[in-house]
């Protein structure tokens, strides 16, 4: 058996993987199958582009991240005892770096080194470890991008241009041989740095200030700036090579003395182990169940309670989009909430398709269509509908007020609250919850901590981590998770785990035994209210919401009867008749006496006034009514005249009008240009369908197995079309070929050549332009060749495909054995 050779290249290390390593590496980066790769060269091409690289190593974890950083500063290739040694310190320290922290570091290297081998941002053996040269650029130290590990570049890097008698006096003042070689002074100089023992002894007869001066620059930034005439202890350093210069004013402390400093390690504290996610609380998960279904109940009366207010057309739709502040305010004193809350309610409804803008000229805000079908759903399946449509959402309510990068105000439903983040951050946080026994409720902190540490920011330190858009995202969702009923007493509720776990009808069949049953009846009482113990069936609740302005919520609503609330239950449509019998037929206690004085005395004067269009007019039968609104100083306004003795004529248009006389204690109706009685029926305004608004993807989607296996199959069949050996065209013949170019071949001799294939059953290499005039290269085997088309397996495609023969620019056979 032959050894196997190292791979020399990213492309040789790609292609020595299997198919379900390839499958992982597209499913971990999905940004490198658009469009799929035509072979391997092309896939670690793209994988090694900055734009990849970048998204790569944002989606690493802190220790993924750590090793990466640290194979940055290491040789090239690094073997791997040489990055543990990176990661764990030389063990010579006194004793900081402990012991189990090392033994944390050794047990996790493997695994974070396998999590960069899979997204190829890592190749080669244990021995000749390599970081792809993107990564290492975008990690590695500069005076405009320090590296995240704090170090410096080497002895080499910052004496390149250095003067030889500049070399010549660090060697002499450090007590080095003289030689006038530079690259032979550099080696010297950095064999000083890391010989542990001369290194120290150095040290020791360094100034206290000069090595108060190292510990400045130790854990980085590693430069610093020098005036004209440094001080002593910065002098003594400079010109023993401790500090070199980088500019007239700037100095940095080289990576080989830092690393002495820092006894070996290459980050100040490795962090091999995620954190624990501590728990404030431990509760009965009854409790937690029952709370939850309480609040989500409250979440579906909530978003009821703003599309009702909105059931007859909602707020005008701003010039750059969005809603007015005045129109949240009023929103959120409608619901009884503070804006936030308020604006978390509106984009809830928005995304889940309930509420969107009519696209009229006036544009302006109305429940959908499918507000009614969602009305008509089962109180559990209606809080599905929500869960599911809040956790893939892109826009983040918690944003609103805030500003944009131009300083411009951030509005509820306005077109800048889009954060692709924000899913991905809200799975994490329920996946975090859902690894907690049921009942516990997670320490926000840790919670934050954990989150951080699974995304890092790159370059950042953790105080401005604390400010981040992620921490935020996850903040904002504990809080949007507990008004939705997801969690109950900061805890994970058992339906919220079953939406996670199994979909939708296992939390509906968890949550619809917690729900309160709709109740068919109301408890009047004599001070003209009306009492619902609980939620109403819908009819009766609809009907009354017109009959009765609500007083009170909580546990039991209080809905009060006044002439204005019975007046607009006459408006549309009901008779007094049918208002008693409404009253008499869902009233568990009898109609107290003086409800049913106020219905009939509001129905015996409702429609004595009639108003119509003159602008507008009053006409009555009763000319003493009219003369007392004459009389009546609050009709100033309406500019009213007599035009008979039944009629007054006002400058008021009608609804204006009809407004003003009922603010002066009367019950006028409005009528047609026939007479009849306008009847108003309530809340019809809805916008034409609407899908609900798309969320916007962060990056590429993950794709599915049946994806990645095609993309593998067409990358194998690329490669093979790329690398496949081939013959050399005959003594005589007109083809002529290059490793990187088409074949090119007569019409005549493509044609034999083709046949020739067809009859033996052999495979060829084709080069072959299509219709667009893209030129690509094909390995096929001929099945037919007629009436000028070649009908072949194509082996690159993974399919059978017919090509005409005039957009065959050449062929060639391939060859035997793989020799040429």
């Amino acid at each position: 058996m032959g050894t196997t050779t190292p791979p020399r290249t990213l492309a040789e290390a790609l292609r020595a993987r299997g198919d379900e390593s390839l499958a992982g590496l597209l499913r971990a980066r999905p940004d490198l199958l658009n469009p799929v790769p035509n072979d391997i060269t092309q896939l670690a091409t793209r994988a090694g582009t900055r734009a990849s690289v970048v998204r790569a190593l944002e989606h690493l974890d802190r220790f993924a991240l750590q090793t990466a950083e640290a194979l940055a500063v290491a040789p090239d290739p690094a073997p791997y005892d040489t990055l543990l040694s990176l990661l764990t310190g030389d063990g010579l320290d006194d004793g900081e770096q402990r012991d189990d922290v090392g033994a944390a570091v050794t047990a996790a290297l493997p695994g974070a080194l396998a999590t960069l081998r899979e997204q190829a941002l890592v190749w080669g053996e244990d021995e000749r470890l390599r970081l792809v040269r993107t990564a290492r650029e975008l990690l590695a130290p500069s005076p405009q991008h320090p590296s995240p590990t704090g170090l410096g570049p080497t002895v080499a890097e910052a004496t390149a241009g250095m003067s030889p008698g500049r070399l010549q006096e660090i060697l002499t003042a450090t007590g080095l041989p003289a030689t006038h070689d530079p690259v032979s002074a550099v080696a010297a100089l950095s064999a000083l740095f890391t010989d542990r023992t001369r290194m120290a002894e150095l040290l020791d007869t360094a100034p206290v200030e000069a090595l108060s001066v190292l510990d400045r620059l130790v854990w980085g930034p590693p430069y610093g700036e020098v005036t004209p005439n440094p001080t002593p202890p910065v002098k003594w350093l400079r010109d023993r090579g401790l500090l070199l210069p980088v500019s007239t004013r700037t100095v940095v402390l080289p990576r080989e003395a830092a690393l002495h400093l820092r006894a070996g390690r290459a980050h100040r504290v490795p962090e091999p182990v995620p954190p624990v996610v501590a728990a404030t609380a431990e509760r009965d998960p009854q409790a937690v169940d029952r709370a939850a279904a309480g609040q989500a109940f409250t979440a579906l009366s909530t978003v009821e309670e703003l599309l009702k207010l909105w059931n007859g057309g909602g707020p005008a739709i701003l010039r750059a989009g969005g809603l007015s502040v005045r129109e949240l305010k009023r929103v959120a004193n409608a619901l009884e909430a503070t804006e936030p809350i308020a604006a978390f309610w509106v984009e809830l409804a928005y995304a889940a398709g309930l509420l969107a803008s009519d696209g009229e000229t006036d544009e302006r805000y109305a429940p959908t269509p499918a507000y009614d079908e969602w009305l008509d759903l089962s109180a559990q399946d209606r809080w599905t509908h929500l869960a599911t449509a809040w956790l893939p959402a892109t826009r983040v309510p918690g944003l609103v007020g805030g500003q944009d990068a131009k300083g411009r105000a951030l509005s509820a439903l306005g077109p800048e609250l889009d954060r692709s983040a924000a899913p991905d951050v809200r799975h994490r946080v329920l996946a975090l919850f859902t690894e907690l026994p049921p009942g516990t409720a997670p320490d926000p902190e840790t919670l934050l901590r954990r989150l951080r540490w699974e995304r890092p920011l790159r370059g950042s330190t953790p105080s401005a981590e604390v400010t981040d858009l992620r921490s935020r995202l996850a903040l904002w969702t504990l809080n949007e998770s507990e008004l939705l009923g997801i969690t109950g007493r900061g805890a994970l509720s058992s339906q919220a785990r079953a939406l996670l776990d199994e979909g939708e009808e296992a939390a509906a069949r968890l949550l619809a035994p917690l729900l309160p049953e709709p109740l068919d009846h109301v408890l009047l009482q004599a001070d003209l209210t009306a009492v619902a113990p609980g939620p109403l069936e819908r009819p009766l609740a609809e009907t009354l919401s017109v009959l009765a302005d609500v007083e009170s919520k909580g546990g039991a609503t209080v809905y009060r009867f006044t002439p204005g609330s019975v007046r607009r239950a006459l408006d549309a449509g009901q008779a007094a008749a049918d208002l008693h019998a409404f009253l008499a037929a869902h009233s568990r206690t009898p109609v107290p006496q003086p409800l049913s004085y106020l219905i009939d005395d509001v129905a015996r004067r409702h429609g004595h006034l009639r108003i119509g269009a003159a602008s507008a007019y009053v006409r009555c039968d009763d000319e003493a009514v009219l003369n007392e609104i004459l009389a009546d100083r609050r009709s100033t306004g309406l500019r009213l005249r007599r035009l008979a003795p039944t009629v007054l004529a006002s400058q008021a248009d009608p609804g204006s009008l009809l407004e003003a006389l009922r603010e002066m204690g009367y019950a006028p109706a409005a009528e047609s240009a026939e007479g009849d009685v306008l009847i108003t029926r309530t809340g019809a305004r809805r916008t034409p369908p609407r899908t609900p608004p798309v969320p916007v993807p962060e990056g590429p989607p993950t794709p599915d197995d049946t994806l990645l296996g095609a993309a593998v199959r067409a990358i194998r069949a690329g490669d093979t079309a790329a690398t496949v050996a081939r013959k050399e065209p005959p003594q005589g013949t007109t083809g002529a070929r290059t490793s990187d170019t088409l074949p090119r071949t007569t019409s005549a001799e493509t044609l034999a050549t083709v046949q020739a294939a067809a009859m033996t059953g052999s495979a060829v290499w084709i080069g072959y332009v299509n219709a667009e005039g893209a030129a690509s290269q094909r390995v096929i085997a001929p099945v037919r060749v007629e009436g000028g088309f070649v009908t072949a397996y194509d082996h690159t495609a993974d399919e059978v495909r017919t090509y005409p023969l005039h957009r065959i620019t050449g062929v060639a056979e391939l060859a035997e054995d793989g020799k040429g």
